[in-house]
């Protein structure tokens, strides 16, 4: 039996939908019952939906303890994909009982029900930090505690520590690390909101960079983990290593809408999360935060030979994914 946590979310759904199609037994665990209709969605869509009405799914909470013990009854496997993601400074106490705590919870009851294998999607926010700007992180680069980290990044590290504390008490565990992931279906949420804010028109790009990748190579990537002998690593999982003009353009030329065309620099990022902080006091909601505008400058460049040697993997290139999963986008009902 193979335990998914998330599985409403883009990278869990996709990855019930890999191990039902193998023919896996498959147990889901979800919060709130009308979010599971956006896993049907994705079911549906590649018809299957039969696959899906054979998954038990389980109500529970990894921040609750007592609901993850029926969970864990027969589970051998598990794929934990549940997370809490913001970048609002005002979430910073969910953010670490979530991704941290939460994280704790289903190690301890992995090692207490004797699950032989886990693995753990983080984030490439939790990787170290590059000693030089536009270096090369590897999953070797050292987290630098003296350097400024948004809640997010902190807690997937908190995160990944928990897993790291686990595997020395016993349990095989695998990490991915997966960049900023493109897939089917959660057109408002994650990379979905990219795609929206370009139909709506974008007008402004940076010139930072970061590492993408398609959700077919993450969950690819996760079963052969855990299908493998390996235990006590991790690994990042970018596919490509492209500026968000890049990205945008792509987008943009794929949905026939104009490309973005003023260069936000970091004078005028700057204005703009400190007018969102007060625009904020009335609104209650972030656009643009501080960690959000350094961020968009930032030109990370993420090595993935690790996984490449280690699979013998070949990543699907982002930008003919794009063009289709643009299209699909485009259909949406």
């Amino acid at each position: 039996m193979i335990l998914v946590t998330g599985g409403t979310g883009l990278v869990g759904a996709h990855l019930l939908l890999r191990l039902a199609d193998s023919g896996n037994t498959l147990r889901a665990l979800y919060r709130n019952p009308t979010t599971l209709a956006k896993t049907k969605h994705v079911f549906a869509h590649y018809g299957k939906q039969h696959l899906f009405d054979a998954i038990d799914c389980v109500q529970g909470d990894i921040l609750d303890v007592p609901s993850l013990e029926p969970a864990f009854a027969g589970v051998t496997h598990v794929y934990h994909c549940a997370a809490f993601i913001s970048f609002d400074p005002r979430d910073e106490d969910l953010l670490r009982k979530t991704n941290i705590e939460g994280t704790a919870n289903m190690v301890n009851c992995a090692l207490a029900f004797g699950v032989q294998k886990f693995c753990h999607v983080s984030s490439i926010a939790a990787l170290g930090d590059s000693p030089q700007p536009g270096g090369t992180i590897t999953e070797e680069t050292e987290w630098n505690p003296e350097k400024s980290h948004d809640d997010y990044a902190i807690s997937k590290y908190g995160a990944e520590m928990e897993v790291w504390r686990a595997w020395q008490e016993g349990l095989q565990v695998v990490i991915v690390n997966p960049g900023i992931i493109f897939g089917y279906g959660y057109w408002n949420q994650g990379s979905g909101a990219i795609l929206r804010a370009v139909e709506r028109g974008q007008y402004f790009y940076t010139l930072g960079s970061c590492g993408f990748v398609t959700v077919e190579d993450v969950t690819n990537i996760m079963v052969q983990l855990m299908q493998s002998n390996v235990s006590g690593e991790r690994y990042t999982v970018v596919g490509n290593n492209l500026t968000y003009k890049e990205v945008l353009d792509t987008i943009a030329d794929d949905l026939n809408k104009s490309r973005p065309t003023i260069h936000a620099t970091r004078a005028l990022t700057s204005f703009a999360w400190r007018a969102d902080w007060l625009l904020s006091l009335f609104t209650r909601k972030r656009m643009l935060t501080r960690s959000m505008a350094q961020s968009a400058h930032a030109k990370e460049l993420y090595d993935t030979g690790k996984i490449k040697k280690e699979l013998d993997y070949k990543f699907i290139g982002l930008k003919p994914y794009l063009h289709e999963l643009c299209a699909l986008f485009a259909k949406r009902g």
